[in-house]
């Protein structure tokens, strides 16, 4: 059974750390003309970006094809020795090829760049020699040798892959600041989860509506104020004037502070004199990731919601927030 050294798994932890460090940090050095040229070749391609590798830097090719692809820049990974067997149909002359191998001789890939140039398509190539055939082959090459692996017997790759993925993430950002791809880009090729949801979910799309917004008029009772706050179950209800334009808030803490008064008289007292004026409110096509900050900030659990002109047309929970996946 082997025996674990508490004191040597750290130190080992901490080199492996070190190194890669220093292979990301030998980086920038590379970001040159040749990185502006794998740039401008595929914010120039008409189709896609076909990402390829073997082994280890297959994997990191698939990881920058998905990069690539949610930052604007339409990629797709293709295995090499798939591609030799019927999958090279799906390059077209439209594409761009991005090829990644550490020693830059991979047989797999050398075996179809002849194909791939015959379509005519720009190959670019990330590998750790730049002096390999498929550097030499490349329509542009960029570098990514790394002085030593992270691996005590420098065999298994670890600094080489992660400088191959940092590069690849480097060319993906700088593609989608060239494209202008914003924040509203990026939510719609993720629209499941949480992040779409927080970038793509309005206060519109899971407000209350209708009858299910808690509203009474400025000159309701406080009774009738408590009775619309329990039937529709938000905590709340909206106070508006004789227009329909919202005028306060009445809350559930609002109510606590009356019954320690305890001297109100519910039935008869007015609702306007008890609710919280000029309260804060939502519009319908603010996100509801922002009216989530704001419910935070504020130590509220429901807002109103109006329109340009003030009218009350929905309410929102921070219960629907939750429902809705945002929080």
């Amino acid at each position: 059974m082997p025996t674990l050294h508490p004191d040597k798994v750290r130190e080992l932890g901490s080199a492996v750390i070190s190194t890669e460090a220093e292979a990301i940090t030998a980086l920038l050095a590379r970001i040159d003309d040749s990185f502006v040229a794998a740039c401008q070749h595929m914010i120039d391609c008409r189709g896609r970006v076909v990402v390829i590798g073997m082994g280890k830097s297959g994997h990191i090719g698939s990881k920058i094809a998905a990069t690539l692809a949610s930052t604007g820049t339409p990629a797709f990974f293709v295995h090499p020795g798939e591609a030799s067997h019927g999958d090279l149909g799906m390059i077209t002359p439209d594409d761009t090829v991005l090829a990644l191998s550490n020693s830059g001789e991979t047989d797999e890939i050398l075996t179809i760049i002849p194909l791939i140039k015959r379509l005519g398509v720009p190959l670019i190539t990330l590998t750790g020699n730049p002096e390999s055939r498929m550097a030499r082959e490349a329509t542009v090459n960029i570098d990514v040798s790394v002085a030593r692996e992270a691996c005590p017997l420098g065999l298994a790759p670890t600094a080489s892959t992660t400088a191959a993925l940092v590069m690849g993430d480097a060319l993906a950002v700088a593609l989608l600041e060239s494209r202008n791809f914003t924040a509203d880009d990026f939510a719609l090729s993720h629209p499941g989860g949480r992040l779409g949801k927080r970038l793509l979910l309005h206060v519109g799309d899971i407000m209350h509506c209708g009858d299910e917004i808690p509203v009474v008029r400025d000159d309701a009772s406080l009774s009738e104020a408590l009775v619309e706050m329990t039937r529709k179950g938000l905590g709340m209800t909206a106070i508006v004037d004789g227009d329909g334009r919202l005028a306060g808030i009445f809350t559930d803490g609002d109510l606590r502070r009356v019954l320690e008064k305890g001297s109100v008289n519910v039935q008869n007292a007015k609702i306007r004199e008890h609710m919280t004026a000029g309260c804060l409110s939502l519009r319908r096509d603010m996100l509801a990731a922002a009216a989530l900050e704001l419910m935070d900030s504020k130590r509220v659990n429901s807002f109103p919601v109006v329109d340009d002109d003030e009218h009350l047309i929905g309410a929102l929970n921070m219960h629907d927030l939750l429902r809705a996946g945002v929080v």
